[in-house]
């Protein structure tokens, strides 16, 4: 498998009170082009940060991460917001569409950002829109208009509009009710089917029974890692009995 991105003695400290806190010590992580990694552990584990030091939404205090042969790690500011913009997209369990927009406009604005328009790139959002289950009826509604389910759907097409190599997701199902939780894990499942790369961090093993490969975090740093065959419903109990071991094994 090609690593698409990878990190060397990761540390990330924040301050508080006069005091260090050490939330990722000394991590090192492959992620691998076409794999669909799920980072879990505890609360406090690292599992956000973590997620946000690989995505460049922030720095690490100390390591380096690496995009290809790239260190990203040494960008500035700008750098890393260029980096973001044209090779990642971000799902995160707050819905973050524009609300004075309705679900077309939306998905422009993460193409617009990329300085892509074009008659392609509007059938391309047509043809997003309905493989995610948002209907032509729909596309001229705003967020207000729409269910929860079917705005994290919105902002998974957003997210995937300027085909990034990397998706990061954080909690994507964590407000969603059952069923709305169900239908947007199916969107990430498909999006795995066709090639693309996602890291996402989750507490629910239902959400992680779609990766690929499950990386789990204990006071910052990595102390297990679990490989399971790609989703598919004839799998599904054999898959969740190894996983349920699996986090049985780590203390989860």
């Amino acid at each position: 498998m090609n690593t698409v991105l990878r990190t060397e003695k990761l540390c990330k400290s924040f301050s508080n009170a006069g005091l260090q806190q050490h939330v990722i010590k000394n991590l090192d992580l492959e992620i691998f082009e076409g794999d669909f990694t799920v980072i879990m552990g505890a609360s406090g584990s690292g599992k956000s940060t973590l997620l946000y030091a690989l995505s460049g939404m922030d720095k690490p205090t100390f390591g380096k991460v690496y995009f290809g042969e790239e260190e990203i790690s040494s960008y500035d500011n700008d750098r890393l917001a260029v980096f973001r913009r044209n090779h990642c997209g971000f799902v995160f369990q707050s819905i973050y569409l524009l609300d004075n927009m309705d679900v077309f406009d939306n998905i422009m604005t993460g193409a617009l950002a990329a300085r892509k328009n074009s008659p392609e790139l509007v059938e391309h959002i047509k043809t997003l829109l309905n493989q995610v289950g948002i209907s032509e009826d729909m596309w001229k509604k705003y967020p207000n208009q729409l269910s929860g389910g079917e705005c994290q759907r919105v902002g998974i097409v957003r997210a995937v509009i300027n085909e990034p190599k990397l998706l990061f997701a954080d909690e994507p199902t964590g407000a969603l009710n059952s069923s709305s939780g169900q239908d947007v894990l199916d969107v990430f499942t498909e999006l795995h089917k066709s090639g693309q790369s996602i890291v996402m961090v989750t507490h629910d093993i239902k959400t992680a029974l779609r990766g690929s490969r499950v990386i789990y975090l204990r006071d910052g740093g990595i102390v297990g890692e679990h490989r399971m065959p790609d989703y598919g419903t004839e799998e599904n109990k054999q898959r969740r009995g190894s996983l349920q071991d699996f986090l049985n094994e780590m203390g989860w």
